[in-house]
């Protein structure tokens, strides 16, 4: 909400008069609250001319209710048609929703091509999701050339924001040596972290990687696994 309150706001510094700044902040706050009760139609009518003015969350915003059927009759190529606009701006969100819609064929044709490139401009930002799915893209080959290096790079900056399919995916390449160097103690580790965050396959991947361990090195990968989670994925080495 923070930022939504700061676009717009700063959008409107040069424009005359910061009485008509504050109001027009509490419309587009007065959207996100309706939304937040449900009441997606009196959103949709208050975003409406935010995002024809250009405004990017806005435009994210009405492309997610197009895409849900929020509000609106769903229709997946006009929400395709309003995240391009905010995700050609470089809004995160919007990029990354636009590369699953390709992912899919969802308004537009299906193209993993195309869908890798919006995830790599989401994920250079930091969007966790946009790094989880290009790191499946490079680890499947799709869109992309197969590397499992790449995909083990994109899982880890995923899984040290908390992402527990890609600590699970990070873990199981460790234990089979897939672009990284094979480590049981880091996959143990890793698979550990990911059942805690409520992955179930994560517990029986973990499980299996422990019966080719000493007690010992067991004892220390959950010493690591605690070590990780305590620092907030700091120190996960």
């Amino acid at each position: 909400m923070k930022r939504i309150i700061h676009a717009v706001v700063m959008a409107l510094l040069l424009a005359p008069g910061m009485l008509w700044a504050n109001d027009l902040t509490q419309q587009f706050k007065a959207g996100s609250d309706a939304a937040a009760a449900g009441d997606y139609e009196t959103a949709y009518e208050i975003w409406l001319p935010f995002a024809e003015a250009g405004f990017d969350i806005a435009q994210h915003n009405l492309g997610f209710m197009y895409h849900q059927g929020q509000g609106v009759p769903q229709d997946y190529a006009e929400a395709a048609r309003w995240y391009r606009l905010a995700a050609e701006q470089g809004y995160a969100a919007a990029q990354y929703n636009l590369g699953f819609m390709y992912s899919q064929g969802q308004g537009v044709a299906q193209d993993y091509a195309e869908a890798v490139r919006w995830y790599q401009l989401a994920a250079e930002q930091g969007y966790v999701d946009a790094q989880y799915n290009l790191g499946l893209r490079y680890h499947q080959g799709q869109g992309v050339p197969q590397d499992y290096a790449e995909a083990a790079r994109w899982y880890r900056l995923a899984a040290e924001q908390g992402n527990a399919s890609s600590q699970y995916n990070l873990g199981l390449m460790y234990a089979l040596g897939d672009g990284v160097i094979q480590d049981f103690s880091t996959a143990h580790m890793w698979s550990n972290i990911a059942a805690r965050n409520g992955d179930s396959n994560a517990v029986q991947n973990r499980d299996l990687i422990a019966d080719l361990m000493t007690p010992e090195a067991i004892a220390a990968a959950q010493s690591r696994a605690r070590i990780c989670i305590e620092s907030g994925y700091q120190d996960c080495d």
